[in-house]
């Protein structure tokens, strides 16, 4: 049930906003990206030191819906609000009341233009069109974190890291976290890549 209201949100706030042409676009509707829960800066075109990386219309994303980002985060509008709609929906809501409730991510990556895990040869990242974050841990209000390295598969912490990884399966086209591969053991990536075959997650 929570997942179908996430993707319906989502779904609204894209008809209503779609990062259309310009930069006057992006900050359309009484917010960043047209969504009045994220805060930040309009960037504008991110240029790419190779080919395939880029961004024409970025934006610098500092909170969603009242959770601060550790760094701010340079993405395109339709994964700030992607990330936006999965605070709201799903992180919030499943932290609930522990730790006195979720105030921050902890970012480990946004846009960096690179290689898929920095491999030589392989495809553009999708970090390095802005449409990927690296989400380290949420932090809760009393100073403590719920660790994707420390806390996945361990205890309550370890149940809401689980659900918050599931449910962001979806809306985001790629999912991946710690049963992923080596190269994600202490971090959750998102990303809004569209595969043809659905979301891709892991």
């Amino acid at each position: 049930m929570r997942r179908a209201v996430f993707v319906a949100a989502l779904g609204l706030s894209v008809l209503a906003t779609g990062c259309g042409r310009g930069n006057d676009a992006v900050t359309r509707g009484g917010g960043l990206c047209g969504d009045p829960g994220l805060v930040g800066t309009v960037s504008g075109i991110l240029p790419g030191r190779i080919a395939g990386c880029g961004v024409k219309r970025a934006v610098r994303l500092e909170s969603v819906h009242g959770v601060r980002l550790s760094q701010s985060a340079a993405l395109d509008c339709q994964t700030a609000r992607t990330l936006g709609a999965w605070v709201d929906q799903s992180a919030r809501p499943e932290v609930g009341r522990m730790g006195g409730g979720l105030t921050g991510l902890r970012v480990a990556a946004h846009y960096a233009c690179r290689t898929r895990n920095s491999q030589s040869g392989a495809e553009i990242s999708e970090h390095g069109k802005g449409r990927a974050i690296d989400i380290a841990a949420l932090q809760l209000r009393d100073g403590s974190e719920i660790s994707v390295r420390d806390d996945w598969g361990q205890g309550r912490k370890g149940r809401v890291l689980r659900r918050v990884h599931r449910q962001a399966c979806g809306p985001f086209g790629t999912v991946l976290g710690p049963e992923s591969d080596q190269f994600h053991q202490d971090h959750f990536h998102f990303d809004t890549a569209r595969n043809r075959g659905g979301s891709y997650c892991r």
